[in-house]
């Protein structure tokens, strides 16, 4: 994996047609609420291929599978949340990894939730991590209800601690590394809700976010009845990740879709087949990432060596076009 060089707003924004369907989208495309005037940026085109990033990566908590990621696109490190092995449930591992996709630390979070997707903040040298905390139950039902930022320390605990959002249902963020922006989800009045802000609209000291750049409600996707999997934001979209965990190829039911944060619509919902060699392939998590002058989407799915193989293995495919 080569994931390299920080890519400016100027490079993401450009002048395009309205965003249409593409020919071969699957699905029902449907809408949210939306109240935003997000800047428009040009979106991923997600009936291109998808490309190896990296396969079979063993991450430090052998029996759980990857869940959300993150990228520090200022200091090329990727990040990547698991349960821990042993624990009640709702007990996290974060993962860092380098540019060859080599696990080089890790830190452990009780008491966090299930790790869906995370963030990563980069100030300096350092990556502060943004993840759930505060797990609604100690058990693998458990979902965060505030956000924790913290300094990544190998091997340590967190400490200095702020907290954002407290009192949330099933919070978690991702994180934009070209705009520096962070989406949040969460339940509001029984709907997921989607705030997007600017890392400079927040305030640490008193753990808050103000002037949110976008709000929309999750919109229907594909049928409804979907396994919610992980999701990512750049510039003016939001992208999900959905599906299953299977054995049979010929069963893959994973669909990447793309939402428009200004008018909380379905714009594109593909099939994706990336990985579909791998043992009992099952979606799991998204990031953003830049190489070598490049912005990519990225997807992750969990694997077995085989099917009563005990190990998962992290693995991480990209799409790169743009439209």
């Amino acid at each position: 994996m080569s994931m390299s060089g920080h890519i400016s707003r100027r490079g993401l924004i450009g002048a395009g047609s309205a965003a249409l369907l593409s020919a071969g989208a699957i699905g029902a495309l449907t809408a949210g609420e939306a109240t935003a005037a997000v800047p428009k940026t040009r979106r991923f085109d997600l009936s291109k291929p998808s490309h190896d990033v990296f396969r079979g990566v063993l991450l430090h908590e052998k029996h759980h599978a990857m869940q959300g990621m993150a990228y520090d696109a200022k200091n090329r490190r990727l990040f990547i949340s698991q349960q821990r092995d042993g624990s009640s449930g709702d007990d996290l591992c974060i993962n860092r990894l380098d540019a060859s996709g080599r696990v080089t630390g890790h830190m452990h979070i009780d008491n966090a939730g299930h790790g869906v997707s995370i963030g990563v903040e980069p100030r300096g040298s350092d990556s502060y991590i943004w993840v759930e905390c505060e797990s609604s139950s100690n058990d693998d039902s458990g979902r965060g209800t505030a956000l924790a930022r913290f300094k990544f320390v190998n091997g340590k605990k967190p400490s200095g601690v702020k907290k954002f959002f407290k009192g949330s249902k099933t919070i978690t963020c991702a994180t934009d590394p070209v705009n520096e922006r962070i989406l949040i989800r969460r339940k509001e009045a029984g709907k997921f809700t989607l705030r997007l802000y600017d890392f400079s609209s927040m305030d640490a000291g008193n753990g808050t976010f103000t002037d949110p750049l976008a709000k929309i409600t999750q919109p229907r996707l594909g049928n409804g009845s979907v396994t919610f999997q992980g999701y990512t934001v750049l510039g003016s979209y939001l992208y999900t990740l959905d599906g299953d965990g299977h054995a049979d190829p010929a069963d893959i039911n994973s669909y990447v879709s793309c939402v428009d944060l200004n008018t909380g619509k379905v714009v594109d919902r593909f099939r994706t087949k990336a990985g579909k060699s791998l043992v009992y392939r099952e979606p799991e998590g998204m990031a953003i990432t830049t190489s070598g002058g490049e912005i990519r989407l990225n997807m992750g799915f969990a694997s077995r060596r085989s099917m009563g193989h005990i190990d998962r293995y992290a693995n991480v495919f990209h799409k790169n076009v743009l439209i």
